[in-house]
């Protein structure tokens, strides 16, 4: 998993009035979980630009005023109007402590169905994964290559080596499904 550096700076006044006066200097309020006690700090909002505004996922390296800290982005909140981020809660990663994140899918090969005429549909963009950090992937990559018209891939098909996955197993990753033009063409061949 990639690695982003992230420098902040502690936040010692709590409360809606600080939490306004942070927002007003472009910064974006944060709070850290998980190790010894709550760490409230701020970070500004192009420094974190990068991070949230992408499909990747990171393992955050913080520097709160030189203490450092390993650690995931767990929830963003935005802004309902402007959609300017408005809140971003961080959990510290222990190296034995396994931790839950939404894994990006990247599909490879050509299907079959697609072949013969239908369009690969990927239905589901992330896994829901849980893993210790260090095995956890940048993205998990699923083989289509024998997916035939009109089948698909549901979870329960899924395994890979250290991770162990938390969505529903019925749920559908991606399909195969028939096009108007295939299925004109099988209606055709049947007369």
């Amino acid at each position: 998993m990639k690695t982003f550096e992230l420098k902040g700076t502690v936040r010692t006044d709590l409360g809606k009035k600080a939490t306004k006066a942070v927002r007003v200097k472009q910064s974006i309020p944060c709070e850290l979980y998980g190790g010894k006690e709550n760490v409230h700090f701020e970070v500004t909002a192009s420094a974190v630009r990068k991070l949230i505004y992408t499909p990747e996922i990171f393992l955050v390296s913080l520097d709160i005023e030189g203490k450092k800290v390993e650690a995931i982005m767990k929830d963003l909140q935005f802004h309902p109007v402007s959609d300017k981020v408005i809140h971003i809660d961080f959990v510290e990663v222990s190296p034995k402590k396994p931790i839950i994140m939404e894994v990006p899918i990247k599909l490879e090969g050509l299907a079959e169905g697609v072949r013969a005429g239908g369009k690969l549909s990927l239905e589901m963009r992330k896994l829901r994964v849980k893993a210790v950090a260090s095995k956890m992937p940048e993205s998990v990559t699923i083989n289509v290559e024998k997916l035939e018209l009109g089948k698909t891939i549901q979870v329960r098909a899924l395994s890979f080596e250290g991770l162990e996955i938390l969505n529903t197993p019925n749920a559908v990753v991606c399909a195969v499904k028939l096009t108007r033009a295939a299925r004109g063409a099988a209606a055709t061949a049947v007369k």
